[in-house]
């Protein structure tokens, strides 16, 4: 047993020491913290530290002689390397939003069992799942106990980095305004009171960022907004004397972030409470004092935040010409590099981050980057590590799926490029997926159309070929801000009436194939909701269309021609005449030869 899984083991133990001692026969410990961020700061990693698996999504449920691990397909061959010899059992479900793990625990607990979980970082809606599942087969649930605190020692703090203004000129849209929009909206749902946890929420609504989660620019926070102020809670000393006084004048008072469920607990008896079900913890929603009444409905920031302005889009095409031009100067040294250096796909980190820090507005990566060469691409969410890595070289495709945090956006995009010599299998994955993204990015559809609506535009000619992947196609992009962002979602999700498609949404198409132990295939680029004029406009409605806002050559080496329609061509060589155009005055020397080169028409 080596070093890590022994330690795993030791920590199961432990727990299942304090559950016994709480007389609690099992444990959940989903992926979240108190606002249910999908990034987690350090000290809310509990199921990545007693599990050893890294995956950035999945459940755990530990019982007195079982442990087992929820996780999608994403990371299928991630946790059963990272699981293995733990005693863990990999349970695999078909999405991240699947609740496998309820039933599950129902069969392993008997009637009058207790399952424990910190109710704090548990969801409202989640609980109420939990709770039913639990009911039926007349299993206690506890909600008021985190054993991991018992048992971890060393346990990490809250994270203290100071908060900062995102301010003008990127900053196209003031907080005042933006607090009116939100009072606007409680006003219309007849609440006097909104509570928000969700930290991309509070960071937009304030035009505040942090660093408190890594390559996210947020920071820990819970606001109650009233209709004539609001309270921030939030780390002491994390807010500038300067910036306080700022906010104060927009009628933002600060209190300590430990006060917000008390803050909760005191609301007066006529307060009408407005919160979102999906983006608060079963926790604070039980802080809130009883006869309060709440009304619950999606936070109005959450579909503020999705529908960036139009001059908003302007800095965000600024970036993209910015990030495009960066990614040259890594590409441009990486093709001379290849067989003269030793490249790995971590030398592939270091180099394309440090492109892009040279770059003006730049302020940190919008995630890991994920560099896979051969079958370390068939992860989606594969990570190099200095202990597990591949040298790149010989015959195969190359993954490369990165993005920046500026002040003007945040970028995400995913290429392959051809190492050595590469098959006609290669070829045709790389040309069906490419067609797959070309498909959704021209389509257009009436505005409103539920985004979940149009995932099979993208996977249909992977279909056509008896293929799928296991992935969403596409996700909402923040403004400088997460990058995964709601609420639209281009997957197999079952829609709701706030994944409405509108104007100013920005959101990936980045459909892929992977062959376990192989290879692995996915093109990403992001995409700006738009609004056209059609014939028929009177008639039908409103529609609406993509505008490519990522600039990078797609590499045409790849191809497989006889697969591709000339309409498809045609596409593909007026987004390059595009991304020569834009990222030329940008670059010069080898970026620019290397830009030329790889934009060539076919």
């Amino acid at each position: 047993m080596d070093t890590r899984t022994s330690e795993i083991t030791l920590r199961l133990a432990r727990l299942r020491d304090a559950m016994q001692a709480q007389q609690v026969h099992g444990v959940l410990v989903p992926s979240s913290d108190p606002h249910l961020s999908e990034y987690l700061p350090a000290r809310w990693q509990g199921r990545e530290w007693l599990s050893g698996f890294t995956g950035s999504m999945g459940t755990l449920v530990v019982t007195l002689d079982r442990a087992a691990l929820f996780a999608d397909m994403r990371y299928w061959t991630q946790a059963e390397v990272e699981l293995a010899g733990t005693g863990i059992d990999l349970v695999k479900i078909p999405s991240s939003a699947a609740t496998h793990f309820i039933d599950w625990t129902a069969l392993q607990l008997q009637a009058g069992q207790t399952l424990a979980v910190d109710g704090q970082c548990l969801s409202l809606a989640l609980a109420q799942q939990v709770r039913l599942g639990l009911l039926q087969a007349k299993i206690k649930l506890r909600t008021d106990l985190d054993l991991l605190d018992t048992i971890w020692e060393g346990r990490p703090t809250l994270p203290g980095a100071p908060v900062y203004e995102h301010g003008a000129p990127q900053a196209t849209v003031s907080r005042a305004v933006k607090l009116a929009e939100v009072r606007a909206a409680m006003n219309r749902l007849g609440a006097s009171q909104h509570f928000i946890s969700t930290v991309d929420d509070v960071a937009w609504l304030f035009n505040l960022r942090g660093s408190d989660v890594q390559c996210n620019p947020v920071f820990i926070a819970h606001t109650l907004v009233g209709l004539n102020g609001a309270t921030l809670f939030l780390g002491a000393g994390k807010v500038p004397a300067a910036l306080q006084a700022t906010l104060a004048a927009d009628g933002v008072q600060l209190a300590d972030y430990t006060e917000a469920p008390k803050a909760l607990g005191a609301l007066a008896a006529d307060t009408v409470l407005l919160v979102d079900p999906r983006r608060i913890t079963w926790g604070l929603r039980e802080s809130v004092a009883s006869g309060v009444r709440v009304v619950e409905a999606i936070n109005p920031s959450t579909l503020a935040k999705s529908r960036k302005t139009p001059a908003e889009a302007q800095f965000v095409r600024e970036t993209m010409e910015q990030d495009g031009a960066a990614m040259c100067e890594f590409y441009a040294w990486f093709e001379q590099a290849l067989g003269k250096e030793r490249i790995t796909e971590i030398t592939v980190d270091e180099k394309l981050s440090a492109a892009r820090a040279r770059r003006p507005g730049f302020v940190g990566l919008s995630f890991s980057t994920i560099a896979g060469f051969g079958p370390n691409g068939a992860m989606p969410h594969y990570r190099a590590t200095p202990e597990s890595h591949a040298v790149i070289e010989g015959n195969n495709l190359l993954l490369i799926d990165s993005g920046g945090q500026y002040l003007g956006g945040t970028t995400d995009i995913t290429r392959v490029w051809q190492i050595g010599n590469i098959s006609e299998a290669h070829k045709r994955d790389f040309t069906i997926v490419l067609k797959g993204m070309m498909n959704l990015s021209r389509t257009r559809f009436p505005r409103g159309t539920l985004s979940p609506m149009l995932d099979a535009i993208a996977r249909a000619p992977i279909w056509e070929h008896g293929i799928d992947y296991g992935h969403g196609t596409g996700h909402g992009v923040g403004y400088f801000m997460n990058v995964h962002e709601g609420p639209q979602s281009i997957s197999k999700a079952i829609p709701d009436a706030h994944m409405a498609m509108e104007p100013g949404m920005i959101t990936s198409i980045e459909p892929g194939i992977y062959r376990n132990g192989k290879w692995g295939v996915r093109l990403e680029n992001l995409v700006l909701n738009v609004a056209i004029d059609t014939p028929e406009q009177g008639a039908f409605g409103e529609m609406l269309a993509f505008e490519t806002l990522t600039l990078c050559p797609i590499d045409t080496r790849c191809i497989a021609r006889e697969l591709m329609r000339e309409d498809e061509i045609a596409w593909l060589n007026r987004y390059h005449a595009e991304v020569l155009a834009r990222l030329s005055p940008l670059v010069s020397g080898d970026a620019l030869a290397w830009l030329k080169l790889r934009t060539e028409p076919i």
